[in-house]
């Protein structure tokens, strides 16, 4: 504890105790007195510090965990989670250079962050897509689209899973139709085609994540997602791509810079 210097409570205050202490330990997380994977101070030690029932210590613990900002591992304690570097989710990161550089989004990004980028639990299949997917292809009834879904991770933390939906005219029996699409990603392999990408447009909203969400971004409790929807636009004026995603909130930063004219 005596590293830690966490403050004494304020008896003046009217904010509840078991807050406080919550303030005083995400103070010391923020401060990197308590640094990510550091175990928190035990309920014995707390509860001595501050004077207080341990039920009070519970609740404060509890709430810090509820802020997705520690996570209680049976038998050995609580421990400050483990973040992946932050990604920054600039209005730049579909530039074509980086795809004449051999590199898609993720990894340019990543790389940037100071993090490393990998892509886990790729599927391929060819189905018809939902009515919205449909709609924003502008694809008629019955037409069918390559589906591809796939997970990606920094320094092996899960944060953001993808799912793109390419009209089967266009990628069918191409690399797209590959769990390796190449250098580039599928926005390369559409120019390849002869489909020279012109805009992007996107939907983000904020939620609290479906149960598959948790399990496959190992999400702590309280962490709320990112859910993105891009529809890619060639310069023919036709949709060639709409993906659906879903991002840890606190692995991204929303990054634009918007022209004033």
């Amino acid at each position: 504890m005596a590293d830690i210097a966490l403050p004494g409570l304020d008896a003046t205050s009217d904010r509840p105790v078991f807050k406080q202490i919550a303030d005083h330990l995400r103070e010391a997380m923020n401060r990197g007195t308590l640094p990510p994977g550091s175990k928190v101070p035990s309920e014995s030690q707390l509860m001595a510090h501050y004077g207080v029932a341990r039920m009070t210590i519970r609740n404060a613990l509890q709430l810090l965990q509820s802020e997705g900002l520690t996570v209680a591992e049976h038998g050995r304690g609580v421990f400050v989670r483990s973040r992946p570097p932050v990604r920054r989710l600039a209005s730049d990161r579909f530039a074509r250079r980086h795809r004449e550089q051999g590199k898609a989004a993720f990894i340019v990004e990543t790389e940037g962050a100071g993090g490393k980028p990998t892509v886990d639990s790729i599927q391929i299949s060819e189905a018809q897509p939902p009515d919205d997917v449909l709609n924003r292809l502008g694809l008629p009834q019955g037409a069918t689209v390559i589906i591809r879904s796939r997970r990606y991770l920094i320094d092996g933390h899960p944060v953001e899973t993808a799912v793109s939906y390419i009209p089967s005219s266009i990628a069918g029996g191409t690399r797209i139709a590959e769990p390796d699409s190449g250098p580039g990603g599928i926005y390369a392999r559409l120019e390849e085609l002869g489909y020279r990408l012109d805009h992007f447009d996107e939907e983000i909203k904020s939620r609290m994540p479906l149960r598959d969400e948790v399990r496959a971004l190992k999400l702590a409790p309280g962490v709320p997602v990112f859910h993105l929807i891009r529809t890619a636009y060639a310069e023919v004026g036709r949709a060639v791509e709409v993906c659906d995603t879903v991002m840890s909130s606190d692995a991204y930063v929303l990054s634009y810079q918007l022209p004033a004219r």
